[in-house]
């Protein structure tokens, strides 16, 4: 590691995996923060401080960095000896995805504005070395090239409810503080979860609404239809694996800053159509997704940042077939894990990569004559949940520790906690 890096991360590349484990708690109160009353009454002796560029680089790239070539699936028994072919993304990053799929993109604020690190569909900016390792020096700086800002003012949420829950408001996206917002296109999610289904010969009817999906009897040849399973499963099932990959990559993060001697914790108490900008509220601008509303909607319905992160429904797509071509373009188009083009991490990885079936155009038209279905009835995709989602969220700071100090016997921070300053900031504030 050159010399002109602090001393912080040297340390960080020999710091133990059990003592972030073991040492990992929501450490909450930073510096410039204030509990103006209770037990826990006190106002910090310093300003806000926030991260140093390095530092917030280090913290989001945990949460959404690229780690080289995803690793796919290998089998799947009803098409056997072709390669499974679920996944969406050739790249692989720092969390897990259910079957690859990987809809997820990562957003992060501080005092200089909001960002999107973009992730998703990148290609692997460096092989691995014969033991596996990646150059973070490296990592890091491919990962600048992949930031971009989108706004030139701190994540536009009002400190208060309903935006934010009360136990929260004295804290959350306050100055100096980093906030990283992980957001998942569910709809994209739902989409490849009906590939996934019919290529196991699975389809779907409408449990809401008790009828099935007119003109699924013309794939008997694809798909069980005469045992077709509730939509509201396959929504919430998709639902849970979105959130899973969301608190997996805040979780990433949140082990790296036991090792870096943050403060921060995951956390989920602020209203995600808030933070997406769909709360309807001027007060609210958020991350400026757009959103819709319909009678028939309980609450609004984000669809896709325009530019930046769209969802695969209308109006992004003109309907749902066109927004299946654009699935089945980013599995096997140029890029794509089954393209023979794309390089990866085998021996003979073209051989690998067209070793998968593309969709064909009857299991294409199945898959679209369901979710166009979903759509035309429920007025969005999916039906049931929001097309585009966050939750949980990372919060990063410097840690005040006299407030520890004052109010919690030792331990209550780590060694890297209470070195911090001296190892990242030769002592001086960054």
């Amino acid at each position: 590691m050159d010399q002109a890096h602090p001393p912080g991360l040297r340390d960080l590349l020999d710091y133990p995996l059990i003592s972030a484990l073991l040492g990992r708690r929501s450490r909450r109160f930073g510096l410039g923060m204030e509990i103006p009353d209770g037990i826990f009454a006190h106002k910090s002796s310093q300003p806000p401080s926030p991260l140093s560029e390095l530092e917030t680089m280090l913290v989001t790239t945990a949460c959404g960095g690229n780690t080289s070539w995803h690793h796919m699936l290998f089998r799947a028994a009803p098409y056997a000896p072709r390669l499974s072919n679920y996944s969406a993304a050739a790249g692989g990053r720092t969390f897990p995805s259910a079957a690859g799929f990987e809809t997820s993109q990562t957003f992060f604020t501080d005092d200089t504005g909001v960002y999107v690190l973009d992730t998703r569909d990148a290609p692997a900016w460096a092989e691995r070395g014969g033991d596996g390792s990646l150059d973070l020096e490296a990592m890091l700086e491919a990962h600048r090239g992949r930031v971009r800002k989108l706004q030139d003012a701190r994540l536009g949420v009002p400190c208060e409810p309903p935006f934010i829950e009360p136990h929260n408001t004295w804290v959350v996206n306050r100055p100096g503080t980093l906030l990283v917002i992980p957001v998942g296109d569910l709809s994209q999610h739902v989409l490849l979860a009906l590939c996934y289904y019919l290529q196991n010969g699975v389809v779907f009817q409408d449990d809401v609404n008790r009828r099935p999906i007119p003109g699924l009897e013309a794939y008997r040849d694809l798909a069980d239809v005469d045992h077709p399973m509730p939509l509201s499963f396959l929504e919430q099932w998709c639902l849970g694996e979105l959130t899973s990959e969301l608190a997996c990559s805040c979780y990433a993060g949140a082990l790296l800053l036991q090792a870096m001697g943050l403060g921060g914790w995951v956390f989920n108490g602020m209203d995600p159509f808030a933070v997406l900008g769909a709360s309807g509220d001027p007060r609210a601008p958020g991350l400026g997704f757009r959103f819709d509303t319909d009678e028939r909607w309980p609450l609004p319905n984000p669809t896709g940042l325009a530019g930046v992160m769209e969802g695969f429904c209308p109006p992004h797509h003109p309907d749902m077939r066109a927004a299946v071509e654009a699935v089945c373009e980013r599995k096997f188009g140029p890029g794509g894990p089954f393209h023979p083009d794309t390089p990866g991490p085998w021996k003979d990885s073209p051989a690998v990569r067209r070793a998968a079936a593309a969709h064909d155009e009857r299991f294409r038209a199945c898959v679209a004559m369901q979710a166009q279905y979903v759509f035309d009835t429920f007025g969005k995709f999916p039906g049931t949940a929001p097309s585009i989602f966050c939750l949980p969220y990372l919060q990063a700071f410097h840690l005040d520790t006299e407030f520890y100090d004052r109010f919690f016997k030792p331990g209550a921070y780590l060694d890297t906690h209470a070195n911090h300053m001296k190892r990242w900031h030769g002592g001086k504030r960054p």
